[in-house]
């Protein structure tokens, strides 16, 4: 007689779920109402009580017209999310929402797991929702701060043409996660920057700078998740590191020895040499440990990967440093060459000569 192995249950993209005692605007209606921009609450006295059960009676209402566009939205989303996208919404609770992207691939970000908490507004749809980026204190992106804020012309938080705002008419809860996934988890994130973007025809060292740090921010945002899930995706979170543990350490393992780009892992030659900062180097040894911990945590099995090996160079790296070298020495001896004629013009035309003849000083009056 065989067993029959049962396999964990997959996890639903979309679901209705009923704890939302961690959610960010759990409170957000006990609040005075000067203290939320264009919310009137001040005809609603028993805000504070209801956003404790049901919320406040504009959602708690199901023959509202803002319960209707609520419940329309959730269709849309469960039929329609793209890959990478998880929801939950919550059956007591529906002003609420949560979110979690996945990084996309060929990006700084790829293989974290990136979460939002979401409120639709009392006149839902004639404002945006507002997002709450859960962010451990981290900036990953410029769009993306640290306190939460997200900025994004669809929410009206951010600059934009009229068409890439916020239209009550078009607009939907899943053109703005989907956005956030395309748009702001990029491959480039530093020509978000106001102004960046004027030079978005080449690679500027900051751009590779920042797109280093946005990597390593993403590590950092890896850790703290798996030490503190948010409610209702522990379960994904734990299954998702436990799967991709060993290709984020691999990738770790490929940057710090300048196998590949940072956010290329896979799509670049392990051939190339590729180069890489020696503040990217030491943040990332510093912070591989606390990834092989949290791995591990998942029941991921590591192998050799528990160690970040720092390569040693190669024949064919010393090569090149060798040729740096060389081409270096090559340049300073033709810029002193090139000094070395002016000086002997300078004397053939009557000019001074003092100090010694490589590096020498002139003196600008004649002879």
């Amino acid at each position: 007689m065989s067993l029959i192995i049962e396999q964990p249950e997959r996890f639903r993209q979309f679901d209705v779920v009923s704890d939302h005692s961690d959610h960010s605007y759990l409170n957000y209606w006990n609040k005075p109402a000067k203290s939320k921009k264009g919310i009137n609450t001040t005809n609603n006295n028993n805000a504070a009580n209801d956003a404790k059960t049901d919320g406040p009676e504009w959602f708690a209402n199901p023959s509202s017209g803002v319960h209707k566009k609520i419940i329309k939205e959730w269709r849309v989303l469960e039929r329609n999310l793209p890959e990478d996208i998880y929801v939950r919404v919550y059956e007591r609770r529906i002003d609420l929402l949560r979110a979690a992207i996945v990084g996309p691939a060929g990006t700084p970000y790829h293989d974290g797991v990136f979460v939002f908490d979401v409120a639709f507004p009392p006149d839902y749809p004639a404002r945006p929702p507002l997002v709450h980026y859960r962010s451990f204190g981290i900036r990953i992106n410029p769009n993306l701060y640290a306190n939460g804020k997200v900025c994004l012309s669809l929410l009206n938080t951010w600059f934009g043409s009229r068409n890439e705002k916020w239209n009550p008419g078009e607009s939907t809860m899943l053109q703005i996660l989907v956005s956030i996934q395309g748009l702001v988890l990029n491959k480039n994130p530093y020509f978000n920057e106001p102004g960046a973007g004027l030079f978005t025809g080449r690679k500027t060292k900051k751009s590779m700078a920042y797109t280093e740090n946005a990597f390593i921010y993403s590590c950092m945002t890896m850790v703290y998740l798996l030490k503190k899930p948010p409610k209702n995706f522990e379960t994904f979170i734990s299954t998702h590191f436990q799967d991709r543990s060993t290709h984020i350490l691999s990738a770790c393992d490929a940057y710090m020895n300048s196998r590949a780009v940072v956010g290329c892992y896979g799509e670049t030659s392990s051939d190339q040499v590729f180069k890489v900062s020696k503040n990217f180097k030491a943040l990332m040894k510093s912070w591989y440990p606390h990834m092989v911990v949290v791995f591990k945590g998942t029941g991921a099995s590591l192998g050799s990967l528990e160690q970040l090996m720092v390569e040693k160079k190669t024949a064919s790296s010393k090569g090149n440093d060798s040729d740096v070298k060389k081409k270096k020495k090559q340049k300073k001896e033709k810029s002193s060459g090139f000094w070395k004629l002016i000086g002997i013009l300078k004397e053939f035309l009557g000019f001074k000569k003092v100090g010694t003849e490589m590096g020498m000083k002139v003196n600008s009056s004649f002879s």
